[in-house]
């Protein structure tokens, strides 16, 4: 069972799995730019769909959840790296333990952003 995101300490804790990931020869780590971004826009699909207005999630919501857990799991499928970041991050987890509530979800989509922020403050150039 993963540990559950927690919304003081969530960025520190995608700054650590950034830092964690494999890095290639000349130190740069091989989880593309291009890969992560493309979970980042499953995650926000997600984030477009909550009302927040509304607390409870509906059932549209709800299955939007699966259909993104099981897009992920291909691409993890598919690159090592996604893979890895997938393992690490417990992403996977953390979408199957969403409750009925939005903030849960948009606790994990807060995590997926700072995750693709480090990722790329430490991929830059320096």
């Amino acid at each position: 069972m993963s540990k559950a995101l927690d919304k003081q300490s969530y960025v520190d804790e995608a700054e650590k799995v950034i830092l964690k990931l494999d890095k290639d020869k000349h130190d740069k780590i091989k989880l593309t730019t291009n890969k992560i971004r493309n979970i980042l826009t499953l995650i926000n699909e997600l984030y477009a769909m909550v009302n927040r207005s509304d607390k409870k999630m509906d059932e549209d919501l709800k299955s939007r959840i699966q259909y993104t857990r099981m897009r992920i799991v291909y691409e993890a499928g598919r690159d090592e790296n996604v893979k890895e970041l997938c393992i690490k991050s417990q992403l996977l987890d953390h979408l199957k333990n969403i409750g009925d509530d939005t903030e849960d979800l948009l606790l994990v989509c807060h995590y997926m952003e700072a995750l693709v922020a480090y990722h790329k403050y430490y991929t830059t150039e320096k």
